[in-house]
């Protein structure tokens, strides 16, 4: 009976170091993004430019929401909606397991 061919991790040497990769060819593709300036527009009409991968070169980002006027950033209030009842028949069962206020 013949005896099998050895499998590669079987003649793996001890020392994992010495143990070498093949190259992968190069398809010419680069790892970089395209960066090139484009114009940014605020909410409030200001502009400026910045580098970007966003569409080609000299095109224009319009904002609808920026730190100018978005709460997480201007500090606004939140309001808790009370739809379908889910916060008062919460309160109802669990009111009293923060004790008094």
């Amino acid at each position: 009976m013949a005896k099998a061919p050895a499998t590669p991790s079987q003649n793996a040497p001890a020392n994992s170091a010495s143990v070498k990769v093949p190259k992968v060819a190069r398809t010419g593709v680069t790892e970089h993004p395209d960066y090139h300036f484009i114009r940014v527009v605020m909410t409030d009409g200001t502009d400026y430019r910045t580098r970007s991968t966003y569409g080609k070169e000299g095109d224009t980002l319009n904002l609808d929401i920026d730190p100018l006027t978005h709460p997480a950033w201007t500090g606004g209030e939140q309001k808790m909606l009370d739809r379908g009842g889910r916060v008062s028949r919460f309160t109802s069962r669990f009111g009293n397991l923060g004790g008094k206020r």
